[in-house]
C-alpha cells in the first residue's frame, strides 16, 4: 500500500499544477502562482511549500481544508491517481535536455547523464 502522506502530496502537486496552468492560461504572469495558490487555499505560502516538499506531512484537517478549498469531493486528496501525461513544464525540461544531449559530444552526454543521475 502507498503511504498516504506521499498520494496527498502527489496530489496537491497535481492541484498546483493544474491551478497554474488554468492562471497562466488565462494571461496571469508565472511570478507569484506559489502565493496565490496558498491563498486559494487559506494557509500561508511556508505552510504550502512545507507541504509540497514533504518536509511537512498533510495531516487529515488540511486534506480536508484542500479539498473544500479546491472543489473536490471529500477523500479526493486520498485517492492515488495516475499522471495524465507531461505538463508544459515538463515537455520544455524534456526538449532542453534533449536539446542538449544531440548538441554535444560523448563527452557531453556522459556530463549530462551524470547530473540527471544526481537528482534520481
Amino acid at each position: 500500500m502507498t503511504d498516504p502522506h506521499h498520494v496527498r502530496r502527489n496530489n496537491a502537486h497535481a492541484a498546483f499544477q493544474a491551478f497554474a496552468e488554468q492562471r497562466l492560461a488565462s494571461g496571469h504572469a508565472p511570478k507569484g502562482l506559489e502565493q496565490a495558490f496558498a491563498e486559494v487555499l487559506e494557509i500561508s505560502p511556508a505552510l504550502w511549500s512545507m507541504t509540497k516538499s514533504g518536509s511537512r506531512p498533510m495531516s487529515d484537517k488540511l486534506a480536508r481544508q484542500f479539498e473544500v478549498r479546491l472543489g473536490k469531493p471529500v477523500g479526493w486528496m486520498d485517492e492515488e491517481r495516475e499522471p495524465h501525461g507531461l505538463t508544459q513544464a515538463e515537455q520544455h525540461t524534456m526538449a532542453l535536455a534533449l536539446a542538449a544531449y544531440r548538441r554535444t559530444n560523448a563527452e557531453g552526454r556522459r556530463r549530462l547523464r551524470a547530473l540527471l543521475k544526481d537528482f534520481t
